[in-house]
C-alpha cells in the first residue's frame, strides 16, 4: 500500500472513531438525559432498554443488546455492498456500542426541546462523518445503503418512516410526550444527513461551451459519466453552439465544476438538482 493510501486509511479510522466518541457523548447526553430514543437500531436498544429496566427492573448494557442486533445486517452488508465498507461499519459498531457504555453524562439542559434539536443535530453528523469514511452507523443505515446502492436512490426518508414507527410504539407503551420529541429528533437527524451526505443525490448539468470535447473529457474522468451533446444556435450573436448534457452526483458537482473551469473559462453552466433519473447511473462502487 503506497503511503498516500495508508494515510488516507488511517484517516478514515480516526474519523469513523470520532464519530463514535461523538455518537456515544449523545446518547448519553442528550438522548439518555431527556428520555429520548433515536431511530433505526440505537432507537430499538435504548425501547429495550428502557422496557427490561421498568418490567424486569435490570439494567442492561448498550452493547449487549445493539451489538448483536447489527449481526444481520452487517451480513448483509458483507455479501452485498462490500467488504472493507462493512468492516469499517463494524469498526464504529464497536467502538460507539463501548463508548456509550463509558462516556460519562453531564447535565447540560433539561429542556427536552433542546434535547430533540441538538440531539438531531449531533446524531445526523456523526452518521453522516461515517458515510463520508465510507462507513454506516450499523442497523437500518445498512439497510439505506442497501436500497441505495441497488435501487439508485435516496433512501434516508424511507428509513426516517420506518424510524416513526419504532418511535410510534414507545409511545403507546412510555407515553406520547417523549415518542414525539424523538420524531422531531430524528427529523432534524435525518435532514442533518441529507444536507452533509450527497452522494445518492444527483445534479444535471446544462454547459454551452465551445470546448465540447475537453469538457467532456474532464465529466469522464472525474465521474465516468457519460455526456450528451447538442447542437444550437446562440440567437444573441446567431452562431452555433454546442450544449453537453450530463447528470453527475451531487457530491461529484463542485470538483467538477472546477474541472471544468480550467478547460473552458467561458462555458456556461446550469446546474440543475435532478428529482428522478430512470436508466443506468453509475456510482463508484464502496
Amino acid at each position: 500500500m503506497r503511503m498516500k493510501d495508508f494515510g488516507r486509511e488511517c484517516f478514515k479510522i480516526v474519523s469513523i472513531i470520532f464519530a463514535a466518541l461523538l455518537y456515544a457523548f449523545n446518547v448519553n447526553n442528550f438522548l439518555h438525559a431527556a428520555g429520548l430514543l433515536a431511530g433505526g437500531f440505537t432507537g430499538l436498544t435504548l425501547l429495550v432498554q428502557q422496557i427490561i429496566s421498568r418490567f424486569l427492573g435490570m439494567e442492561v448494557p448498550f452493547s449487549v443488546i445493539y451489538i448483536p442486533l447489527n449481526a444481520i445486517p452487517a451480513l448483509i452488508s458483507f455479501k452485498f455492498i462490500g467488504k472493507r465498507f462493512t468492516v469499517y461499519s463494524l469498526v464504529f459498531i464497536l467502538m460507539s456500542s463501548v463508548l456509550t457504555d463509558i462516556v460519562p453524562s453531564f447535565h447540560l439542559t433539561d429542556d427536552i426541546l433542546l434535547c430533540a434539536i441538538f440531539g438531531g443535530i449531533l446524531n445526523g453528523t456523526a452518521i453522516s462523518i461515517c458515510l463520508l469514511s465510507n462507513a454506516t452507523s450499523g442497523g437500518t443505515d445498512f439497510i439505506s445503503i442497501f436500497i441505495s446502492e441497488r435501487y439508485g436512490k435516496d433512501a434516508w426518508s424511507y428509513i426516517f418512516a420506518g424510524n416513526v414507527v419504532i418511535l410510534l410504539y414507545s409511545g403507546v407503551v412510555f407515553g406520547w410526550k417523549g415518542a414525539m420529541y424523538s420524531i422531531i429528533l430524528q427529523y432534524v437527524s435525518t435532514a442533518v444527513i441529507q444536507m452533509m451526505y450527497k452522494h445518492y443525490q444527483k445534479q444535471t448539468l446544462l454547459i454551452v461551451t465551445e470546448n465540447p470535447q475537453e469538457v467532456y473529457e474532464v465529466i469522464k474522468n472525474c465521474t465516468n459519466h457519460d455526456g450528451t451533446l447538442f447542437k444550437g444556435i446562440g440567437l444573441y450573436k446567431g452562431k452555433e453552439r454546442n450544449m453537453i448534457y450530463s447528470v453527475v452526483s451531487s457530491d461529484e458537482i463542485n470538483h467538477v465544476l472546477s474541472e471544468i473551469r480550467k478547460v473552458d473559462q467561458a462555458a456556461f453552466i446550469n446546474v440543475m438538482k435532478s428529482q428522478m433519473v430512470h436508466g443506468h447511473f453509475y456510482y463508484r462502487p464502496k
